[in-house]
């Protein structure tokens, strides 16, 4: 660990960068790269640079903020918003060129509001496929695509997209949803709308259900070097996890048996042992519900969290093994250089993936490699 660093995630953008290479290869399709989350926790510009530099043709995000904050930060690639506040204004949006996912007859008024004599508002429409969230109801899209066909006749809005999301739950359920899509895309060329990309398939369908590609599909936790299946690893899939969170051992204490370890005693030491202070809690994201069961790698051994993991610091219990003061502790990264994969901390926690890297919070310093 560098001398005075407290804690760190560092970021290999050049895992971004390959991975997005990777699933473009194994796709064949454009990709859509999801930066929405600031990058599922990897920084969302940080990570739009390097899926870009990755091959990707599209950035997308959540909110229109997240997409004004790349926009900031001088990425001027395509970058589609799909979720909004209601009466939001679109005005901003337009004018920096922000692609925007309607999801209402209401949204694609308020998108057609911000078009100018100068300017096009981009559109994506997203159809309700049965995931029973955002998206234009299936009684409703009849009297939206038809109204989107108006407004693009007239020069007001451009439909770039029609897009949907799966659930992800069985190939059955996923193959329902797609043929619920390619119904509305059929009524979508009816109503005389050609979309430049059709975009249903996410990481989990983008690799493992190739019908649901149509030629573009939206990457997210994949970019990121994680698998999005239960039964996969990232390496059994080909991809490089980009993030390692560590911190140095903080304080060592040799304890006797019996001895009780951080709040509510939940572990005590069997025997006389050596208790081992890392500076992560929950206040940096670190699943306190994963108290007694995370796994945190000091030197060459694998450890489990003693105890009660608090907001600052948890403690683990090393036994006899020789660890030092300033010695490197990491909770997760490439289990292929024998760290911790973050499933580990996913299982521990009751939890996935996606929400281990994307909860780590803003005190914990993000340092950039390109390996």
């Amino acid at each position: 660990m560098p001398e005075g660093v407290l804690r760190e995630a560092v970021i290999d953008s050049g895992a971004i960068t390959a991975n997005v290479r990777h699933l473009r290869a194994l796709t064949g399709a454009e990709v859509i790269a999801v930066v929405k989350a600031d990058g599922y926790g990897h920084g969302g510009v940080r990570a739009a640079v390097a899926a870009l530099e990755g091959g990707a043709n599209r950035l997308g995000v959540a909110d229109i903020g997240e997409a004004l904050a790349l926009r900031r930060a001088g990425i001027d690639a395509p970058i589609l918003a799909w979720l909004h506040a209601p009466g939001a204004s679109f005005a901003e949006a337009a004018a920096e060129g922000i692609e925007l996912g309607i999801s209402s007859f209401d949204q694609l008024l308020a998108a057609a509001a911000a078009a100018s004599a100068v300017r096009v508002v981009g559109v994506h429409l997203k159809v309700e496929t049965g995931l029973g969230r955002n998206g234009i109801a299936p009684e409703d899209c009849a009297v939206v695509f038809a109204e989107a066909a108006r407004l693009e006749r007239i020069g007001k809005i451009r439909v770039l997209g029609i897009f949907s999301h799966l659930s992800n739950t069985t190939p059955h359920d996923d193959r329902a949803a797609l043929a619920r899509f390619r119904d509305a895309l059929a009524l979508a060329s009816v109503h005389g709308l050609a979309p430049q990309v059709r975009h249903l398939a996410a990481s989990h369908a983008a690799i493992d259900l190739p019908e649901a590609r149509f030629g573009c599909v939206r990457l997210g936790i994949a970019i990121y070097g994680l698998s999005p299946f239960a039964d996969r690893n990232s390496a059994d899939l080909g991809l490089r996890p980009a993030m390692t969170l560590r911190a140095p051992v903080a304080a060592v204490r040799r304890v006797g048996a019996g001895h009780g370890v951080s709040y509510g005693y939940l572990h005590r030491a069997q025997r006389e042992t050596t208790l081992a202070l890392v500076p992560l809690g929950y206040a940096d994201g670190v699943p306190r519900s994963a108290s007694g069961a995370g796994a945190v790698r000091i030197g060459r051994s694998t450890f489990p969290v003693a105890g009660r993991i608090a907001m600052d610091q948890l403690v683990v219990d090393v036994g006899d093994a020789p660890v030092a003061v300033g010695d490197e502790a990491v909770l997760f990264g490439d289990p292929t250089l024998g760290m911790p994969p973050v499933e580990a901390w996913a299982d521990a926690a009751g939890t996935i993936n996606y929400e281990i890297v994307t909860r780590i919070g803003p005190r914990v310093p993000r340092r950039q490699v390109t390996q």
